[in-house]
């Protein structure tokens, strides 16, 4: 399996404060049937910052740890991006890292508890751009869930969106995997990760939520998650899914 989104590099985010933590992470990566991590500190957000080059020497550095502990995992250089508005400017500098080696996918972060009201705006400069926004995790944004029509909207104009494993099996309580099922049989899902940290519910959940998946929806839907994370990763075009809005009275949380 291919994660797009976990904090493993030790000492750079809330994820890993050691290397011996990492190389803990990744063994259980490893056995949660995950073969290929972007890993993806966060960037940006306003307590982080975590630069292109050094995220990509950082990632060599850690390559050579798996290697060295016989760690069968192969790592690439990411990063989990925050909207804000120097963004555009740190693309002029080249300081960002994409999901694949060409600068197509985007790993997109909102605050916890909003969008902001540029969103719309930054959205239509990254697509001049060429630059598809994947938006991590939404289904825990509270904004997003009391108005799931927000990422609609951003998926119309062309974003796709992460959703965390961990999410779809209940590990962030039951409204949150209710959405994340939601997102899902609307169409409004893409891939899984595990944006798996040191901590006590960031676990690995990959190989739950694809049972769970394949019991709920079918084998085609993890054929197709797999397959697009796949393409992410090699920034190929995703397979197209047929979206549609969900309906407010299927969806109350207050």
């Amino acid at each position: 399996m291919i994660d797009l989104h976990c904090h493993l590099l030790p000492g750079v985010d809330d994820g890993s404060k050691s290397m011996d933590i990492s190389l803990k992470l990744a063994n259980d990566a490893v056995r949660d049937g995950i073969d290929y991590a972007l890993l993806t500190p966060h960037h940006m957000n306003g307590i982080y910052l975590n630069h292109k080059k050094v995220v990509i020497k950082q990632t060599q550095d850690f390559q050579v740890e798996l290697d060295r502990h016989k760690i069968p995992l192969k790592v690439f250089p990411g990063q989990e991006v925050r909207i804000n508005g120097d963004l555009l400017t740190a693309l002029d500098q080249d300081d960002i890292l994409f999901a694949d080696e060409g600068g197509r996918y985007l790993m997109l972060e909102f605050p916890d508890d909003d969008v902001p009201s540029y969103t719309s705006t930054m959205i239509y400069e990254l697509m001049q751009r060429g630059i598809i926004p994947i938006i991590v995790h939404p289904e825990r944004n509270t904004k997003i869930m009391k108005k799931p029509d927000i990422l609609y909207r951003l998926l119309n104009r062309g974003c796709l969106s992460q959703i965390t494993a961990g999410s779809y099996v209940g590990a962030f309580g039951y409204k949150v995997q209710k959405f994340s099922k939601q997102l899902i049989q609307t169409g409004q899902a893409y891939v899984f990760a595990s944006d798996a940290h040191d901590l006590p519910n960031r676990k690995y959940e990959m190989t739950n939520a694809f049972v769970k998946m394949n019991h709920e929806f079918g084998n085609d839907y993890v054929s197709r998650f797999n397959e697009n994370a796949k393409r992410i990763i090699n920034g190929d075009n995703i397979l197209p899914n047929n979206f549609s809005e969900i309906k407010t009275h299927l969806f109350r949380l207050f």
